[in-house]
């Protein structure tokens, strides 16, 4: 094995090299000017390079997100063509957002919905509610309105789920909105909206153009429009007992849905349908009848103390019609109040919709007392023009009353004549009754005279009863403590609620009461004295005393939330009633000049008329079968 040694020169070598080495390192080192340089050069280029790495890193990123993106809409727009079909076009518009289109005349103020293309919020511009509030027919989603349709291709698609496209346009002085919900720019179902300057009334038509390969015609295309009304009146329970679904149908045929509870209707032959909340109406009127329509009532009002937003829900339902394979159904809305004036504006017989009665107690409505009572507040406050039409109704009807005192009186001149035939005959009352008929007769004291001009009155007091509820110009007119003759006259609010009187206390149905009381107590005296004495007449008369405080505590409970108006009316009508007694029987009629007429009467010959004669011949038959009778059990 060869043993190792150290080589000198070798280890000289690697001295002299590194040697070497140091001192080109030391002749080579830069100068302070040549490091700064450097320093500079290298940050340049560490920047240079940063810079590079964020474009590079840049680059890639928003090629991913490209690539994300892009798979993100085919996505969508694939699941938009699977869900929409044909009206996936409509979705993919800049106008598909919830954004909405306001437009306004001078008494409305509409707001459209792209989604949906309707009426989201309708706005009377002239009226504000019992507390002040802006009156709204829709606002905050209380409406539906949908057309539900089947496409070729299968699907079942709703309008309140797609995205219209609206345009704002001018027809002379008319503002047109357009809402189209589309499948091309040429190919669309059009909304189309037309209001007119200071009007109501907004034209209204629904049109396909170029989807006759798109809808299914074959299939029904219904229109749904769904409502609940809002509360307006101080009263909610007073307000819903005038709200209801009114429609005119076959003809002029008008008709009703039940105020209360649930009720619904198939109607054929609808020409318009009113969604009537009291004194504010949202109708839908069609040029041409609508051949089948299903409407439905609902009463949301269960308890007034917490249901206090809305009154009645009303639903509509009928199939569109088609003209070519394409919708073409011209109609239109009114929105406004229910106003008899502003109705008879228009041409579709629209006022009868207002309840003002019906057969002869709306016509006297129609044709006297609102033309009266239009004519006298138009120079009147409201309260003094109801009292003036009162005093003219009872001045009118006043021969009325003098006819059935007049009446009462002689039956009282006649009760001791009466009073004798009866104990004569109070074993056969067949025969007692066939006398008392005859003086009667003969001193034309008959109480049928006093009746019939009772019955003439019924229709007026009817047709005023529903009158004063209906009159719109009564809405928030004041008349001394009454801020609203169209609702309760509050003076005093209880810290508690009565059953069926409620939580305040109306000052008008008070002074009603009293002075049908002392109406009562005059009129049931009177009768009291001019009737004859008779078996069962103490019950009668204790009936009648009960009715003298009977009626007007129900006066005072019924009309406790009723219209102060109607209040007011009652109040001044049996106040004159009692004035216009006291004339006749203190000034007017004379016992002793009636008592010698009577006589004089009974000694002229009479003649009977034929239902005085058939009765007697009754009475006549009645008695002769009774003695019949008699004989045969002897």
């Amino acid at each position: 094995m060869e043993e190792k040694k150290i080589d000198i020169n070798s280890i000289i070598g690697f001295v002299l090299i590194f040697g070497i080495l140091v001192y080109m390192m030391y002749t080579n080192a830069p100068t302070e000017e040549e490091k700064a340089a450097q320093e500079q050069a290298k940050q340049e280029q560490v920047e240079a390079e940063k810079k590079a790495t964020e474009k590079t890193n840049t680059a890639v990123t928003t090629a991913e997100d490209f690539s994300a993106a892009t798979v993100t809409d085919s996505m969508q727009l694939v699941a938009l063509n699977n869900k929409l079909g044909a009206f996936a076009y409509s979705s993919t518009l800049p106008s598909a957002t919830n954004k909405e289109t306001l437009v306004e005349n001078d008494v409305l103020a509409l707001k459209f919905s792209n989604k949906g293309g309707y009426l989201s919020e309708i706005r009377l511009k002239q009226f504000v509610d019992f507390d002040s509030i802006p009156i709204y027919l829709v606002r905050n989603g209380n409406t539906d309105f949908n057309i539900n349709f089947g496409t070729t291709d299968s699907r079942i698609l709703n309008t309140r789920d797609l995205y219209f496209e609206p345009t704002i346009s001018k027809n002379g002085e008319n503002t047109v909105v357009s809402m189209k919900l589309q499948v091309s720019p040429d190919k669309y179902l059009e909304y189309r909206y037309e209001l007119k300057p200071d009007d109501y009334m907004v034209d209204f038509t629904i049109r396909s153009q170029g989807l006759s390969n798109v809808i299914n015609s074959s299939q029904e295309v219904n229109l749904n429009w769904d409502l609940d009304t809002y509360r307006h009146d101080q009263s909610i329970s007073y307000e819903n007992r005038y709200t209801r679904l009114t429609y005119q149908h076959d003809g002029k045929k008008v008709d009703k849905l039940s105020q209360a509870g649930e009720d619904e209707e198939t109607v054929k032959d609808a020409k318009w349908l009113s969604y009537r909340q009291h004194f504010f109406s949202s109708i839908l009127v069609s040029k041409n009848p609508i051949k089948s329509v299903r409407i439905t009532s609902e009463d949301l009002v269960e308890n007034e103390d917490i249901d206090t937003v809305f009154t009645k829900r009303y639903t509509t339902k009928f199939p569109l019609t088609f003209e070519a394979g394409e919708v073409n159904q011209p109609l239109k809305f009114f929105f406004g109040p229910t106003d008899s004036k502003v109705l008879k504006k228009y041409d579709d017989n629209l006022d009868e919709s207002i309840p003002f009665g019906w057969g002869i107690f709306g016509w006297i409505n129609k044709a006297i007392f609102i033309p009266l009572f239009g004519f006298l507040s138009s120079f009147l406050p409201h309260g003094i023009a109801i009292i003036v039409m009162t005093i003219l109704i009872k001045l009118l009807m006043s021969f009325v009353q003098y006819k059935q005192f007049l009446s009462q009186a002689k039956l009282k001149v006649l009760k001791p004549e009466l009073d004798a035939i009866r104990e004569k005959n109070k074993d056969n009352k067949m025969k007692a009754q066939q006398e008392t008929m005859a003086l009667q007769n003969k001193a034309g004291a008959s109480p049928l005279s006093g009746c019939l001009p009772g019955l003439i009155q019924l229709p007026v007091f009817y047709a005023l009863f529903m009158f004063f509820p209906t009159a719109f110009d009564l809405r928030q007119k004041s008349f001394l403590w009454a801020d609203d003759l169209s609702s309760y006259d509050a003076v005093l609010y209880l810290p508690f609620k009565i059953p069926f009187y409620g939580d305040h206390v109306s000052l008008f149905p008070i002074l009603a009461a009293i002075a049908i009381f002392f109406y009562m107590k005059m009129t049931t005296g009177q009768q009291m004295a001019s009737q004859p004495t008779q078996e069962g007449m103490p019950d009668m008369g204790k009936m009648m005393k009960y009715m003298i405080y009977f009626s007007p505590l129900m006066m005072l409970f019924f009309f406790n939330n009723y219209a102060s108006g109607l209040s007011l009316y009652y109040f001044i009508s049996n106040t004159i009633s009692i004035g216009i007694m006291l004339v006749i029987k203190n000034y007017i009629l004379d016992e002793d000049k009636i008592h010698a007429q009577i006589q004089v009467n009974k000694k002229k010959p009479k003649k009977q008329n034929r239902f005085q004669k058939k009765m007697e011949e009754m009475m006549e038959q009645a008695e002769q079968q009774k003695q019949a009778q008699n004989k045969n059990k002897k």
